[in-house]
């Protein structure tokens, strides 16, 4: 039999295994963000195959943070409009 490399699937698979006491620790709504956390790195797999250069826990986090900033900037999005929609309001009325 030749060597098997593990796909970046199974890679993350056994990081969210090797986390499985740490998740245990945390608190019930921190475990419902750490669970997020892991949905993120699973939708950035395909990406963490091709980053070589990186540790592939490196990666996963990197992966977390994207849809954190994603998150971000969607919310700065909406404050910045319902911040125009507020002076527009105050430059309409009397």
């Amino acid at each position: 039999m030749g060597n098997v490399t593990p796909t970046i699937t199974d890679i993350l698979h056994a990081e969210e295994a090797n986390l499985a006491k740490f998740r245990r620790a945390l608190r019930r709504e921190d475990q419902v963000v750490f669970d997020d956390l892991f949905v993120a790195a699973y939708k950035h797999r395909a990406a963490a195959a091709y980053a070589g250069h990186l540790l592939p826990f490196e990666t996963f986090l990197l992966s977390m943070q994207i849809e954190d900033h994603k998150e971000v900037m969607c919310l700065r999005r909406e404050v910045d409009d319902l911040r125009k929609y507020l002076e527009k309001l105050k430059s309409d009325s009397p």
